[in-house]
């Protein structure tokens, strides 16, 4: 099926018009591909234009098969489409979750390879690569080539977080994680600053989960402010009776559309502010340790579908950096306080702590330090102030997050992943034919 559409990421910018192909099975990937060049897309999940390439734009939702699962070495392949929902829903009663998810459950399987996804658990578990088996990838001359840790790695390497560049993953092979519930025993940790979030976080480098809400508009001695949660798989001892007796049987959420886009004035200092204190006024006064569903503990914001809305029509830009531990808390002290000051608050903002990053994959995101994530509506003044905050993070020697990334320049990325990585990445995807495959992010980045 091939249709002409104008699309966005989940930022709701860019906006393009692409020529758009949606093979019905992995069968017939190669024949959707149409014009110079293509990019796979899943769920539009990607913030801004990664996924967007107005020659061809190919759908990979209906290749959402699950394919075949070892119970006894935890094994799963998949077809590329699949959403990391569907996959949760079919094997958490088996006793079995994800390794790594990141803040959605409405991705697919090929999407979060591309994008090397992060989850609240990197310092002990890496990036969602790291427990890949094995990626069958069509490649730009259209050959599928398995890869994997021990064979044509560095094309498996390079395809981990290499944004659907290398080609279009058509499925693949994960590890799981054996769980005996679906239930989070979560610990909250009020920090009052930044310095004490940290402390936090090095503290609980043995906690399987972590993750900070923070006040990006607290200033002074309360800069900083945060709501650590820490969190771990529950056993069947952790469980009360009641819940015992079907421990996977987790109370299902009624997912809640945003009806319509919200007018853009009502994202501003005073409403987040306000926000901002009644979120961790609240924060404060539950329990600090209880037991949460696995997902309201991971995916809080899928109980609100198109969520993105509040921030208008104009959409608005998600800043996401990655900041070495040397540096780290000084370049986030300069980014809160810069953001601060321009009054261009977000109340989705989330730190984390990174673990070892892996070198000899060129566009994965993570590095051993702190990420952060602020959400910004787009207008012009959030540009200027976000190009500050690219100043800071590159100073540090930081690097922005691709699959959340729709304005940074090409400087600004070649000083977070260097020329030498971004050489390797484009040497493989190109080296085939004169076929690429590439993305308007990519085609900005000069990637």
């Amino acid at each position: 099926m091939k249709a002409i559409e104008t699309i966005s990421g989940w930022g709701g910018w860019p906006r393009r018009t692409c020529r758009i192909s949606v093979p019905v099975d992995p069968f017939h990937v190669a024949d959707a591909l149409t014009g110079a060049s293509a990019i796979a897309r899943g769920l539009g999940r990607a913030y801004g234009d990664s996924a967007l390439n107005p020659d061809c734009t190919v759908l990979t939702r209906r290749l959402d098969r699950l394919l075949a699962f070892d119970a006894e070495s935890g094994a799963l392949v998949a077809e590329s489409g699949v959403s990391l929902a569907r996959m949760i829903e079919v094997l958490l009663p088996r006793g079995f979750f994800l390794p790594v998810v990141p803040g959605t459950k409405f991705v697919t399987f090929g999407g979060a390879i591309a994008s090397d996804v992060h989850g609240n658990n990197h310092h002990v578990a890496g990036s969602f690569g790291n427990h890949i088996l094995w990626l069958d990838l069509l490649t730009v001359d259209g050959d599928v080539r398995r890869c994997s840790p021990g064979s044509d790695v560095s094309l498996f390497q390079a395809t981990l977080g290499g944004m659907g560049l290398t080609g279009i993953v058509l499925r693949a092979a994960i590890r799981l994680l054996p769980i005996e519930s679906g239930w989070i025993r979560q610990r909250t940790i009020v920090a009052p600053d930044l310095n004490t979030a940290i402390d936090v976080f090095e503290a609980n480098l043995a906690s399987t989960y972590s993750v900070a809400w923070i006040d990006c508009l607290a200033r002074g001695p309360a800069r900083g402010r945060s709501l650590v949660y820490l969190g771990e798989h529950a056993s069947q001892a952790d469980l009360p009776p009641d819940i015992a007796a079907h421990p996977f049987a987790t109370a299902r959420r009624s997912a809640r559309r945003f009806p319509a886009y919200a007018p853009s004035w009502i994202m501003n200092q005073w409403s987040v502010r306000a926000f901002n204190h009644a979120y961790f006024q609240k924060g404060c006064r539950q329990p600090s340790d209880r037991l949460i569903d696995w997902d309201r503990y991971f995916f809080p914001l899928d109980s609100i579908l198109e969520w993105n809305r509040i921030y208008g029509r104009p959409g608005f830009a998600q800043y996401q950096c990655a900041l070495p531990l040397v540096a780290a808390r000084d370049a986030l002290t300069d980014i809160l306080d810069v953001t601060a000051s321009s009054g261009l608050g977000s109340f989705l903002s989330v730190l984390k702590r990174f673990g070892p990053g892996v070198s000899d994959r060129p566009l994965s995101f993570p590095i051993e330090g702190y990420t952060l994530a602020l959400d910004f509506s787009l207008s012009p003044a959030a540009l200027t102030m976000m190009d500050r905050l690219d100043e800071i993070t590159i100073a540090a020697g930081g690097r922005i997050y691709l699959a959340k990334d729709s304005r940074m320049t090409q400087r600004t990325f070649e000083a977070g992943y260097g020329t030498g990585r971004a050489a390797l990445s484009a040497a493989i995807l190109r080296s085939a034919s004169n076929r690429s495959f590439a993305s308007l992010q990519s085609r900005r980045l000069g990637i």
